[in-house]
């Protein structure tokens, strides 16, 4: 971590440029390597899976508080939620490219592994070299199932809460929040089967750095 905090100096410009290519060329000539960055970037997609859950979780309380509306400023209830909303929104896209990261430095660091197994002159090495990216990689796969799993249910949950942020936007008023109440059920469903399906996403991010540091 330490060294690539030092590189991002060195990298930054090629990183915004979107080269991927060139940026771990760069890391690698500082002693970075794709392995340390997937690392790094599996620690990432965590983190924003975490601070997600938070904020969908806010958005449920707000909608549950709004639903349970008895008395006070309904305005001031309503913007609250959606800005919930919007930070949901948002942090569904940040857990988004923090996936497509990991996945990209995962590919590029698979490919070279493959390529560097021609390179053995010892066959026994080699099969040892070939029998842990083989491991890495089932490791791996199974990581990424998760991670999309999750990410899947995250469209769900927004599209729920959307719907409701947009109704109420036009109806702010006792019938309006009754109208909705029917959906809430269906909305607290798909709010715990996200929060669960991101623990095991966490859980599972823990696993693979646990093994990759080994």
């Amino acid at each position: 971590m330490k060294k690539i905090l030092l590189a991002v100096a060195t990298t930054s410009l090629l990183t915004l440029s979107g080269c991927q290519t060139a940026y771990y060329s760069a890391m690698e000539s500082v002693g970075v390597h794709k392995r340390d960055i997937l690392i790094d970037r599996v620690e990432e997609a965590k983190e924003s899976q975490q601070e997600s859950q938070e904020e969908f979780q806010s958005a449920y309380e707000r909608l549950t508080s709004l639903i349970n509306f008895d008395g006070g400023e309904l305005q001031k209830v309503y913007d609250q939620l959606n800005d919930d909303y919007q930070a949901s929104k948002q942090s569904a896209e940040d857990v988004s490219n923090k996936i497509n990261a990991v996945e990209d430095v995962a590919e590029a660091l698979f490919d070279e592994w493959e390529d560097e197994l021609a390179q053995y002159s010892n066959a026994k090495l080699k099969r040892d070299s070939q029998k842990k990216l083989s491991a890495t990689k089932r490791q791996f796969e199974q990581l990424l199932r998760s991670m999309r799993r999750s990410e899947s249910k995250m469209e769900p949950v927004l599209t729920a809460l959307n719907d409701n942020v947009l109704y109420l936007k036009h109806n702010l008023n006792a019938q309006a929040i009754a109208a909705i109440k029917g959906e809430f059920s269906s909305l607290k469903r798909d709010i715990q089967t996200l929060m669960s399906e991101m623990n095991k996403s966490i859980a599972d991010s823990n696993q693979f750095i646990e093994q990759m540091n080994k």
